[in-house]
């Protein structure tokens, strides 16, 4: 990362890989600032307006793509999800790590935007300790628990098209790998 220009880095990976966990350990780290994106869903618990998203209605989000104001934006689980141009360009003038946590069809539009970064896919050591993963959080239904499931198959396939894939069995050496990618080390 030169002093002068900033990099984007693109964390994706399935539901309960781990990647919010690794994405929040990386901001300890003060040269790294994280995207928050806008989103139509509801606030888990916990949450908080402005810091985990910026929670707007459709109306909104309907808005501000008219705008151009998003950099890519996709429907997942039938809610909107959206990465904000304006915070993105900032923190890369300032040279800082623009670090977003987006899902695969997200960093696909990315991608196909030509939008220079970092891809790093996050996936789980094996489809077993995922589910584990998901029911131990005891945030979702059963189907809802299936309904990831389903899409992480999907999503694992996507895999090929990132820079690097981490298999995160170890939380500690999972982030020493993606802190080496980043340049953080």
């Amino acid at each position: 990362m030169s002093a002068r220009k900033g990099q984007m880095v693109v964390m994706s990976g399935p539901s309960g890989a781990g990647k919010s966990t690794l994405c929040k350990l990386l901001l300890d780290d003060p040269r790294v600032k994280f995207s928050v994106s806008a989103t139509t869903r509801a606030p888990r618990a916990g949450e908080i307006d402005g810091r985990d998203y910026h929670f707007i209605t459709p109306e909104q989000f309907k808005q501000l793509i008219r705008e151009g104001a998003f950099i890519e934006h996709a429907e997942v689980h039938g809610n909107l999800y959206g990465t904000l141009r304006k915070p993105m360009e900032a923190a890369l003038e300032r040279g800082e790590v623009y670090l977003l946590e987006i899902d695969v069809q997200g960093a696909n539009q990315l991608k196909a935007l030509g939008e220079p970064g970092l891809y790093i896919f996050v996936a789980p050591p094996d489809f077993e300790t995922l589910r584990k993963r998901l029911v131990g959080r005891a945030t979702d239904k059963a189907e809802v628990i299936e309904r990831r499931l389903k899409k992480a198959e999907d999503e694992y396939r996507e895999r090929i098209k990132y820079d690097h894939v981490v298999i995160n069995d170890d939380l500690e050496s999972s982030l020493r790998r993606i802190r080496s990618l980043v340049g953080l080390e």
